[in-house]
């Protein structure tokens, strides 16, 4: 995730409005996308069509990449708490993302946007832009990863999950994905992992503590001539409980489940070069309401 031209976004606690059933079926809130800084004029990356050689092979990818995560994850929060029913503020209904009067977010922890509201928009912001650093290709290694834990998670979970990732992440795994056992990228190709959100959707929400999922598609291959594992498109939502710690939005557990998915497009695949220039040219983003 490269800068976005953020601004401060720390804004005035609202504090709590949690009165009402915050209803799941009213429609989604949608995330508003700043640009970085640096890629002005160039035109949107194709989107890879999935075709059926690399089917089975996309598949096994995404079970293994879901199964690490939801080993690190398991036993966090209850299903209960992101249920429909469950209490929060408000109704959820369908609206367009509009200015809200709050600065885009500013601060950095590492790479990662840091310094959210501490209100209901600061916490999709956190969901959405967490979200992006934990499906990121510098999860595959281990000092990278265990700093993307740290800006990201409660320090009350941050070093179990670590621990967790860390034998998850085993050269086995590593092999199965297409990378060197050491986790390192095979010569001649390029590794790309990337979350895109899509939207955002608050399911409820206290004074300090948030469930918000996040409806992302991404990018997991390998990119070059050689590859057998080609970069593929996939589409999945994650769920993360959220705590205000220390004057910012954390996670304290996650899970993620398939889809909802679109129907594929008519669009000509690139090539493996064309995808290996893209990853190399495009950066991220820094998402908030």
């Amino acid at each position: 995730m490269s800068p976005g031209d953020e601004h401060d976004y720390r804004g005035k606690d609202q504090g709590s409005r949690s009165d009402d059933p915050y209803s799941t079926l009213g429609g989604t809130r949608q995330t508003r996308t700043r640009l970085p800084d640096g890629d002005p004029g160039h035109p949107h990356a194709r989107r890879p069509v999935r075709n059926s050689r690399s089917l089975v092979t996309v598949t096994a990818v995404v079970v293994l990449l879901v199964a690490a995560i939801a080993i690190a994850n398991r036993g966090g929060g209850s299903e209960d708490a992101a249920s429909p029913g469950a209490k929060g503020r408000g109704t959820a209904g369908s609206a367009p993302t509009a200015p809200t009067g709050t600065k885009p977010v500013q601060g950095k922890n590492s790479t990662i946007a840091s310094g959210f509201a501490h209100d209901e928009q600061g916490a999709q912001s956190a969901a959405a832009n967490y979200a992006v650093a934990l499906g990121s290709a510098e999860m595959f290694t281990a000092e990278s990863r265990r700093s993307i834990i740290q800006a990201t998670h409660d320090p009350a979970v941050a070093q179990k999950l670590q621990d967790d990732l860390d034998a998850a992440y085993s050269p086995a795994f590593y092999k199965n994905v297409g990378l060197n056992e050491d986790g390192t990228t095979p010569t001649g190709l390029t590794f790309v992992s990337r979350t895109v959100p899509v939207g955002t959707k608050v399911v409820t929400m206290e004074t300090d503590a948030a469930t918000v999922e996040v409806w992302c598609t991404g990018l997991v291959g390998l990119a070059g001539q050689d590859s057998t594992k080609p970069v593929t498109g996939t589409w999945f939502t994650i769920s993360q409980e959220l705590k205000w710690v220390d004057g910012d939005w954390k996670i304290s557990s996650s899970r993620q489940t398939e889809g909802p998915t679109p129907v594929n497009g008519d669009n000509r695949a690139s090539t493996a070069d064309e995808m290996a220039a893209a990853v190399d040219a495009y950066g991220g983003f820094t998402y908030a309401r």
